[in-house]
């Protein structure tokens, strides 16, 4: 495979600076390539669709996306309701146990679910906050690597160009003084052979008297 080639240097490249008329033109030329691109680079990965196994998250995500208030807790079931009628039904008191009963259970769960905070709530939260807090150094620490790599990256194409502008200039240089030495003798050449051609004649003349 051929390696590419650019025919650009623009660490060293001043002509956008000699020239402003040239630079209003590239200005315009990008933002003209900007406004028309409108499709990603083939290395942006495709979007992540969040929770698209579930519905319900689906959907909250959704709510929350288009700042939708939180639907109102349902508090009837929280209630502890007495049968309807007077003196009520085996049935109607059947389903008052039942939920009386929910509600205990309910509540010696939140009890638990206090005892287990007071008990690990707090070592937890270090824990975590410990953990969120490596996270953050190593993405700081692999932040300031990839910002020092990409200055000397930067670096290392800027000397690389000086260094081949330089050259290319010298080149450029020597080229153009041995166009003009070639422009020279091409020059000299013809008067020459006008000289020549003129001595050529007034030898023609002479032999002829």
């Amino acid at each position: 495979m051929a390696s590419e080639i650019f025919d650009s240097l623009p660490y060293y490249d001043d002509d956008l600076q000699k020239y402003p008329e040239l630079k209003a033109k590239v200005q315009e030329e990008i933002a003209r390539e900007l406004k028309e691109s409108q499709t990603l680079h083939p290395r942006v990965p495709p979007a992540i669709e969040l929770f698209a196994d579930n519905a319900l998250l689906k959907a909250e995500l959704q709510r929350a996306a288009s700042n939708q208030p939180f639907p109102k807790l349902d508090s009837l079931r929280y209630s502890l309701s007495a049968p309807s009628s007077t003196p009520g039904t085996e049935e109607e008191w059947r389903t008052a146990l039942n939920n009386a009963s929910a509600q205990l259970q309910h509540q010696r769960i939140r009890q638990q679910n206090v005892a287990l905070l007071q008990t690990y709530g707090a070592n937890g939260w270090r824990i975590h906050n410990y953990l969120l807090e490596s996270t953050a150094k190593q993405t700081e620490k692999a932040l300031e690597e990839l910002k020092e790599l990409t200055v000397e990256v930067n670096r290392e194409r800027k000397n690389t160009q000086d260094r081949l502008g330089k050259q290319l200039t010298s080149l450029e240089t020597r080229w153009t003084e041995l166009i003009s030495s070639v422009l020279q003798i091409e020059m000299a050449n013809v008067a020459l052979d006008a000289e020549i051609e003129r001595l050529n004649k007034k030898e023609a003349e002479l032999a002829e008297l």
